[in-house]
């Protein structure tokens, strides 16, 4: 039993919970970085590179028991490549993000230095208050 409420103090602490939600949060951006490389990078590439795959590329190297024995290095390759273009697309997404963070940190920044840069209204009995002063510093009267 005791084990049972260990178990559910260790769930119940921030750290667990924030890390399932980062994992399922990175499983799902998996899912879209996945979609926009396959789905609109690499068909655009495939016609600049006139529809080049890597992936049909072999060696036959040799043959054991009937069959052979083949080197497919293209999808080696491919699969590099299709690294490279995951790796670019995600630090140009990551790059556009980061950008729209700094322009809106930049902008909360001017929004305070316009709120702090205009002077608070002095309130009526305060002014009123300061006047009198003023005039009793000015004022010939002697103080005994």
């Amino acid at each position: 039993m005791k084990i049972f409420k260990e178990f559910i103090a260790f769930i119940n602490r921030g750290n667990v919970i924030d890390l399932a939600v980062g994992v399922i949060i990175g499983a799902a951006f998996g899912k879209i970085v996945t979609s926009f490389v396959t789905d609109i990078i690499t068909p655009l590439l495939g016609i600049i590179v006139g529809g080049v795959n890597l992936s049909k590329l072999a060696v036959t190297i040799g043959e054991q028991e009937g069959k052979e024995i083949v080197l497919a290095y293209g999808r080696f390759l491919q699969s590099g490549f299709d690294f490279l273009v995951t790796a670019a697309a995600l630090f140009v997404l990551i790059r556009l993000v980061n950008n729209f963070e700094r322009l809106r940190k930049l902008q909360l920044s001017k929004e305070q230095e316009a709120t702090a840069s205009t002077p608070t209204p002095v309130p009526e009995d305060i002014a009123l208050l300061r006047e009198i002063r003023d005039s009793l510093k000015q004022s010939p009267l002697k103080r005994d």
